[in-house]
């Protein structure tokens, strides 16, 4: 079974200096209710299905379960995706400690959301927090991409 562990930041500064590559990401929801999600992405020249099951109380961990698809199947399940698509820019940053970091710098309506996250192998596992690597938002559901879909950063009360 599929696990997926993971924290999640905000970033206060520049992690770009540090970052080995990048990779532009559009993403849509065929099902984004009750937790469980169903994700279809199209990842520079790979296509994926992901299906991931709810998140532990904490936020930390979920079930995930992912497939590579065709382009062509990946475009075609876009269209049935509900409203609203996720548009971002990845970028890797590995770490001494062997981890690497992943910095999602979202666009459209999401613009100006930088969020980083990195994946771990138990919920207790210690990792090199980077100084760029601000406060951390793992379980804060408005962080979540099927959230951010639903309501888009730029319609946050800032403040």
């Amino acid at each position: 079974m599929a696990l997926e562990i993971e924290k999640k930041f905000l970033v206060k500064g520049d992690f770009r200096s540090f970052s080995s590559s990048k990779s532009h990401i559009v993403q849509g929801y065929i099902c984004s209710a009750s937790g469980r999600t169903v994700r279809v992405r199209l990842c520079d020249e790979e296509s994926f299905l992901t299906i991931k099951g709810p998140s532990t109380d904490d936020g930390l961990s979920r079930h995930e379960y992912e497939y590579a698809i065709s382009r062509e199947d990946a475009i075609g399940l876009l269209s049935l995706c509900e409203g609203g698509i996720i548009d971002k820019t990845r970028w890797f940053v590995p770490m001494n400690d062997g981890h690497t970091v992943e910095v999602d710098e979202f666009h459209g309506d999401n613009a100006g959301l930088v969020v980083a996250e990195v994946e771990l192998q138990s919920t207790d596992e210690a990792f090199a927090k980077p100084e760029w690597m601000g406060e951390e938002v793992t379980g804060d559901r408005r962080y979540y991409n099927s959230q951010l879909r639903e309501k888009p950063f730029s319609l946050w009360e800032k403040g």
